[in-house]
């Protein structure tokens, strides 16, 4: 395996961009491949089986460009699709789920009884996948979940500070601060860019857990474990979304970009279209 090539993430649509930040922030000396699946956006109102296709076709795609290891952003596939997508890439593979749980617990071993509020989107909420992971991780957490399906567009508006974002944050986190959480895991990609209405609401006392941030920490000691650390030396400093870094998605190129601007301040500056209907090339590596 060649040390110095990309990092490939995907996600469903725009919401990964926070974990490809967390990832360029940590590791500077990598760079990534992305692919947003925006034509087939939200994956959480799919079954399982075509959640499972989407995140093969998307895998073996970025698998295609060459890369030494895959980031699951997406909740939905990270909770559905892990197991299938490890079987078919033949490559690491690293959802955003395991990492969160697993942070959430550590920040609170030191609590007698600790508490952990788990915030996402219904799909990611039914599955219990995070619950579940946090309960491999601790056998004496206690765990509250909530679903917030109105953060997502609340986001990718960027109201961030608006009066309504804060009504609505009151109304979705009403049982996460009935509970008074030792710590909250923000579940779903999207939530990070409104950490300060979450954390306003929640109050300051309650540890907020990015998973993009906590699979970041994984990945890097994953390419340390495995010796897949780049022995490429980039001198300066590193921008998001520079010449380094390559992204695709499969419709809306145009909103993609100006949403990445909004979350990252900056638009990709390689970003190409491409389908995935049909006899098309994500469909064909599928199927190879």
């Amino acid at each position: 395996m060649d040390n110095d090539l990309p990092i490939g993430i995907f996600d469903s649509g725009v919401g990964g961009l926070t974990v490809y930040r967390a990832l360029h922030d940590r590791l500077s000396n990598e760079h990534f491949v992305y692919l947003g699946d925006t034509a087939r956006v939200p994956y959480g109102t799919k079954s399982l089986a075509t959640v499972e296709r989407y995140a093969i076709e998307n895998s073996q795609f970025l698998a295609s460009r060459g890369i030494k290891l895959l980031v699951v952003a997406c909740n939905t596939a990270s909770a559905l699709a892990l197991p299938k997508v490890r079987k078919r890439i033949g490559i690491d593979v690293v959802g955003v789920i395991g990492p969160g749980a697993r942070k959430a617990v550590e920040i609170t071993r030191k609590k007698t009884d600790p508490k952990i509020g788990v915030i996402a989107t219904e799909a990611t909420v039914s599955s219990n996948a995070y619950y579940e992971a946090i309960r491999r991780a601790s056998a004496t957490a206690d765990v509250v979940q909530a679903a917030c399906p109105l953060f997502v567009p609340l986001a990718e508006e960027n109201w961030l500070h608006e009066p309504e974002t804060f009504a609505i944050a009151a109304k979705h986190l009403k049982k996460i601060v009935e509970f008074r959480p030792d710590a909250l895991v923000l579940g779903c990609t999207h939530y990070p860019i409104l950490r300060d209405a979450i954390q306003q609401t929640v109050g300051a006392n309650v540890k907020l857990i990015d998973s993009g941030e906590a699979t970041a920490e994984e990945v890097e000691k994953l390419l340390v474990d495995k010796d897949l650390v780049s022995r490429r030396k980039i001198a300066g400093h590193r921008s998001l979304c520079d010449d380094l870094d390559h992204f695709y998605v499969t419709d809306a190129a145009e909103r993609f970009a100006r949403v990445a601007e909004r979350f990252l301040g900056s638009q990709p500056s390689k970003l190409e279209a491409i389908e995935v209907y049909g006899i098309d090339e994500l469909r064909q590596k599928h199927d190879r």
